[in-house]
């Protein structure tokens, strides 16, 4: 079997990658490289430049490498500039989606995993939140993944075709074995930025609203380490190739940190007391988002081994010391 892992040069594609590598799995990578590094993947890996959307070059792939899966993480991502550009993110997320789910299910794949996230859920009534929660994004980011969603769902009631889509909450975290990690310069991640700033690379972090109904007042978000998120992805695809049906799966902690304490945990590990800006609210930001995880354990034996702070943040401030 071969996995294609679309998106694989980048963040969180590229530690997907080295989980599969690390279990004797057979990998090709699709990226149009517009955020990805080759440098996050390791030598050996057959590493194809181009679109998702381009259907000739995907046919081709799936037909030379004899792909029976496919682990789909190319998209954007920022919230903000989903704001700002909706129709560039329904492009690249929701008709690019179809464009790969159309060329994929034709060439006979039948095994997909999705990275969807949990900006679905848009401001939960409930927190933590679960999947059956009311989905009701509040930014096109959102939007053009619950669409997604949506496509995954008929194309699996209308075929063979089966998915498991993962909603992420926060994604932090490097490779252990400083193998990859946050490679963007201008990612928007908050525990990249202060990480960055506590290296001298930005000159402060700014805070995006003080007003919120938490505890300090700052976003409170789940933090997700890397490694432990493409752990499920491998469980996810082992869960379809036993059998098991289309699931929508939340991946996080069930434990939030506002953006105030993680900006604290940083400066503490880095021993570097940095500037902080405090601004105003960003368009598009809920004021908490944590996940009920109990779903993702039961059904696919998901067992976190990163579920701390402090460690999430060391890694990335170990990886971001290693950039030029």
């Amino acid at each position: 079997m071969t996995v294609l892992v679309t998106g694989g040069a980048g963040y969180i594609g590229s530690h997907m990658v080295l989980a599969l590598i690390d279990a004797g799995e057979n990998v090709v990578v699709l990226d149009d490289m517009s955020t990805g590094s080759a440098r996050a993947l390791p030598p050996h890996v057959e590493l194809i430049r181009g679109d998702v959307a381009d259907a000739a070059l995907v046919a081709q792939t799936i037909a030379r490498y004899a792909i029976d899966e496919i682990a789909h993480f190319a998209a954007k991502i920022v919230v903000p500039d989903s704001v700002a550009n909706p129709l560039g993110y329904y492009h690249a997320n929701t008709v690019k989606t179809r464009s790969l789910l159309e060329t994929a299910s034709g060439a006979g794949v039948e095994r997909f995993i999705f990275s969807s996230t949990a900006a679905v859920y848009g401001e939960p009534a409930f927190s933590p939140v679960a999947e059956e929660a009311p989905l009701a994004p509040i930014n096109p980011y959102g939007r053009s993944k619950l669409m997604s969603e949506w496509m995954l769902a008929d194309l699996a009631a209308a075929s063979p075709f089966r998915y498991v889509a993962l909603r992420y909450f926060n994604v932090a975290g490097a490779d252990p074995h400083g193998r990859s990690g946050q490679s963007t310069p201008n990612a928007t991640h908050l525990i990249k930025v202060a990480c960055q700033t506590a290296l001298g690379k930005r000159d402060r972090v700014q805070v995006f609203g003080t007003d919120y109904p938490t505890p300090d007042g700052s976003c409170l978000r789940d933090y997700i380490q890397v490694g432990d998120l493409a752990h499920a992805h491998l469980l996810a695809l082992r869960y379809l190739r036993q059998g098991g049906e289309s699931r929508v799966l939340n991946c996080g902690y069930g434990r939030g940190y506002s953006v105030l304490e993680v900006i604290d945990m940083v400066k503490r590990v880095s021993g570097i007391d940095f500037p902080v800006e405090m601004t105003g609210r960003r368009a598009g930001d809920p004021a908490a988002l944590v996940a009920q995880a109990d779903r993702i354990q039961a059904c696919l034996g998901w067992q976190p081994e990163n579920d701390d702070l402090e460690t999430i943040v060391r890694q990335a401030l170990e990886w971001e010391r290693g950039l030029t």
